[in-house]
This record gives C-alpha cells, structure tokens and sequence, in this order.
C-alpha cells in the first residue's frame, strides 16, 4: 500500500524539477544564441508534442500502472511544449509593448489578455484535445494531469497581474520582457484566496483517493495527481512566503550576458 505512493511521489517530484529545468535551458540557451534560435528549439520539439499526444492515445484504453505513467508523461510532454512555445516568445499574443504607465482597471487587464491570448487559446485547445482523447475511456490520469497544470498555471497568471507580495522575474525570458510590467507587486487579492483555496482542496480530494484506493493502478494514479496539486499550492504559496526555490533551477542554467531583476518564485 505505501510503496507505490513513495515510487509515485517521488518520480512526480523529480518530473516537475526536470521538466521545469529542462525547459528554462532550452530558453535560456535561445536567449544566448539569439537570431532564430526560439523559433528552431520550437520546431524541432514538435516530434515531443505529437508523442505526447500519441501516448495520450495508446494509454487511454487500458487502465494498467504501465498506462497510468504513460498518460501522466505524455500529458506532460504535451503541456511542456505548449510552455516552451510561449516562453520562446513564438506563441505568446499580438500584443508585444510594455503596460503604458498610469494604465488601470479594464483596459489594462484586456491589454493584458492580448499580451498571452494566443498562449492561452492555445492551452485550452490543448484541454480539448485531451479531454476528447480520454473522453469515456478506462484510464483518465492524463486528462487529471493536464487539468491540474491548466488550472494552476491560470490561477498563477491572475495572481501575478492582480498582485502578489513576492514576484520573480529571474527567468523571464528575452522575448517575454515587456510582460514584467503586467506584473503587480502587493498583497494579496481575492484571486490568490480563491486559488489557493481550490488547489488545497484539490490536493486533499486526491489524498483521500490515494488512501481509498483499491488496486495498484490507482493508487499510482492518485498518487501522481496528489503529489501534481500539492506542487502547485506550493508554488503559489512561494509567491507569499520568502523561500529561495529559483536556487532548484539556477545553477543548471547559463548566465545572460545581461543581468535582469531576481526575485524568489518561479511561476510566470
């Protein structure tokens, strides 16, 4: 009963850390290169994409502990390519100039919206595509996988536009400069209570499933998810609380010719 949670649990974490590294070098060796360089690290992890989504496929019909990783993976390659493609700056939105100053209330949250629209269009079409692969199938962990990251990374985007104590523009990349000044450094809202609040309740649902759970196959599954949503109230709480986590990724990177502003969490 306790094994496969801690294999589980401990892969999740390790996934995470990765995945989010991996993808910052990518970014930052592009920055470095400059020229075409974003756009080329882009297409040539297409091939990473379509294998997510073909994963996604062969995993759905049966529900087995093999399936359940393949989802959980293949949801993440999918999602993983979706952010390399923003952060790369080729998929981000029409709008690419600074926030005007003095810019307040509506208008600024629509110049906002046309900054990542196209981004984020394309994160739900990517909820779509996995929704309508695991629709009524036997084994919905990568929908579960996908939806988690969906939902944290749009809760988080609120966040850092409608104010947050702690706000890190390390790893912003190049291309993605003039989104810091969409950025709101203050107390907390209403939006960071209502994220918070539905990502622990996420987190405990899927706690209760984990410890309910009957065969081997779940518990791995739940096991994933648990330790997926408990990631993600983590690091919305490190956009409160002072704790150094850019340190996981910082030193596997390389420097910028140019300095830019360091700040503690992650999320963008």
């Amino acid at each position: 009963m306790f094994v496969a949670p801690w294999i589980a649990t401990v892969l999740a974490l390790f996934s995470w850390w990765f995945f989010t590294g991996i993808i910052l070098l990518v970014v930052r060796r592009a920055d470095r290169s400059g020229g075409r360089t974003h756009g080329a690290s882009v297409v040539l992890t297409v091939p990473l994409l379509a294998l997510g989504v073909a994963g996604l496929i062969v995993s759905a019909g049966d529900f087995s502990v093999t399936n359940v990783y393949v989802a959980f993976f293949s949801a993440l390659m999918i999602w993983g390519w979706i952010e390399l493609a923003f952060l790369c700056g080729i998929i981000t939105g029409p709008e690419r100039r600074p926030c005007p100053d003095g810019l307040l209330g509506w208008p600024r949250f629509v110049r906002a919206w046309h900054t990542l629209s196209y981004h984020e269009t394309l994160l739900l079409c990517g909820l779509l595509i996995t929704t309508a692969i695991t629709s009524d199938a036997a084994n919905t962990f990568g929908f579960w996988t996908y939806l988690i990251l969906f939902v944290a990374r749009i809760s988080a985007k609120l966040n850092l536009f409608f104010g947050v104590p702690r706000v890190n523009t390390e790893f912003v990349p190049t291309q993605l400069q003039h989104l810091k000044t969409y950025f709101r450094q203050g107390n907390v809202t209403i939006t960071f209570v209502i994220g918070i609040t539905f990502l622990s309740f996420a987190t405990a649902c899927f706690a209760e499933r984990l410890f309910t759970a009957e065969t081997l196959s779940l518990q791995h599954g739940f096991a994933l998810l648990f330790s997926l949503s408990a990631l993600a109230t983590l690091e919305h709480w490190l956009m409160v609380i002072p704790l150094p986590d850019a340190k996981l990724w910082r030193w596997m990177l390389p420097s910028l010719p140019t300095t830019s502003k360091t700040g503690q969490s992650h999320e963008l």
